[in-house]
């Protein structure tokens, strides 16, 4: 990871790719990204909402996915235009101000500490999982095994051997998941068109609408996801290749050239997310919703597992706890990564550390690795309900979503107004907006 690209200098200016290898080179921020996207919202709570709606809610996972994205890039545009940090931009936004730090900083700090108890859910699943492959060592072993090696690898640094196993695991394992939605053709669970076209008439139970806001918050680019993307733009070198700022016509051909490449890179990271999210979705429907059962408890994994099983045959079950785990285990990895970032950041704004003294945000990030971790797994083993822990996650993700939609649309109207982008790059920001508020609005209004 390239922390000293926080510091931007004319040092580290860097001209944008032409070509369509050379771009590729510079893709990373998606893939960091996707390991975290591909984890407990698509493998636990994405199947859950199949087991439970059926076909019905499949237009939630579907908008939960593109929806999102315009409001991705115009953090992930912001950041490279500014070279501001997550909650330097935050900071800037307009309202009351509560000593050093703006109400949304503070806001945000206290919504994601809520989202320890999803982070707690999935530590809790990742451990069940390992537990099956191994079951001689207990799960409550396995949950302060994860959480130490968590702690390890972040506090030492090994961030590029992990995001490289875990891209490939991940790839993997969304194979394996779109195979089995494939040979649902020759079991008695194949899907047929007018399954699918059930899936979009917008009608949804009162029992089901909380699971549907919980998987609509934490599928796709979750809230927290995309405030991360902002450091991961950073650390890849978007921003500090643009250089510093100023109104050269130099640095704005830089600036937009980083730009498209941003873009393509969030646009992959959106074609394997949402494939692999649907897919998980329409096993959950077509498997487990017509055997009449749901991921729940500590037996969440095994009843996941009949979605391959049932498809792909008994023999694969290994082969899908190993990918299980490794997909469960870089969310975790990749969530611990961008929370030590977003904290140390917060702390900053706060006035609490000098966030741009790489020795102060080290040691910060080095003693967040270690407690974050901590926390996890004692939230785990209190609650120990990892399905209702994880969905509980999206819920407050789903809040979170309003103030970083407010958030983009000052960026693109108040921040970033002297690079305007075209038409069509509007409307997409305006739909993602829309579908946001539209799925909220309409969760409350069938709550009650």
């Amino acid at each position: 990871m390239k922390i000293d690209n926080y510091l931007i200098t004319n040092k580290t200016i860097k001209e944008p790719p032409t070509t369509l290898i050379q771009k590729l080179k510079f893709l990373g921020p998606g893939f960091i990204l996707s390991a975290s996207i591909v984890g407990s919202g698509e493998l636990i709570a994405t199947t859950t909402l199949g087991a439970r709606a059926g076909f019905a809610a499949f237009w939630i996972i579907i908008i939960s996915c593109l929806a999102k994205v315009a409001v991705q890039l115009e953090f992930g545009k912001h950041t490279i235009i500014s070279g501001e940090t997550a909650m330097q931009a935050f900071n800037k936004l307009p309202g009351p101000r509560l000593g050093k730090a703006k109400w949304s900083v503070w806001l945000i700090f206290i919504l994601i500490v809520l989202k320890i108890v999803q982070l707690g859910g999935m530590i809790g699943s990742t451990s069940i999982v390992l537990n099956m492959l191994f079951p001689k060592v207990s799960i409550i072993t396995w949950v302060f095994f994860c959480a130490l090696s968590l702690a390890v690898l972040i506090y030492k640094g090994y961030y590029s051997v992990v995001e490289k196993s875990s891209l490939f695991m991940t790839v993997m394992f969304t194979v394996l998941t779109i195979t089995a939605v494939c040979f649902l053709t020759f079991t008695p669970y194949a899907i047929s068109w007018s399954d699918i076209a059930s899936g979009f008439t917008l009608k949804l139970s009162r029992e089901i609408v909380a699971v549907a806001i919980g998987a609509f918050g934490i599928t796709g680019v979750a809230s927290d996801e995309i405030i991360a993307y902002n450091y991961w733009c950073i650390e890849k070198g978007y921003a500090a290749y643009a250089g510093p700022k100023d109104d050269s016509e130099q640095r704005k051909k830089r600036v937009q050239g980083w730009i498209r490449i941003m873009y393509l890179d969030a646009s992959v990271a959106m074609v394997i997310y949402t494939a692999v999210t649907a897919a998980f979705y329409l096993l959950g429907a077509a498997v487990l919703h017509e055997k009449g059962v749901a991921p729940e408890g500590n037996q969440l994994i095994e009843t996941v597992a009949l979605i391959y099983t049932e498809s792909l045959g008994p023999g694969v079950k290994t082969l899908y706890l190993v990918g299980a785990f490794f997909v469960l285990y870089s969310s975790l990895f990749a969530s611990l990564a961008a929370w030590s970032r977003m904290y140390s950041d917060i702390f900053g704004q706060l006035g609490w550390i000098d966030f741009f003294n790489v020795n102060q945000r080290g040691k910060v990030i080095a003693i967040l690795a270690w407690t974050f971790p901590g926390v996890w797994a004692v939230t785990y083993l209190f609650i120990n309900l990892p399905v209702i822990m994880i969905l509980s996650g999206g819920v407050v993700g789903s809040v979170l979503l309003f103030i970083i939609v407010f958030a983009a649309l000052h960026f693109r109207y108040k921040r970033t107004q002297s690079y305007k982008p075209g038409l069509f790059y509007d409307i997409a920001l305006w739909i993602s907006v829309v579908s946001i508020f539209f799925v909220g609005v309409y969760g409350l209004a069938s709550l009650f």
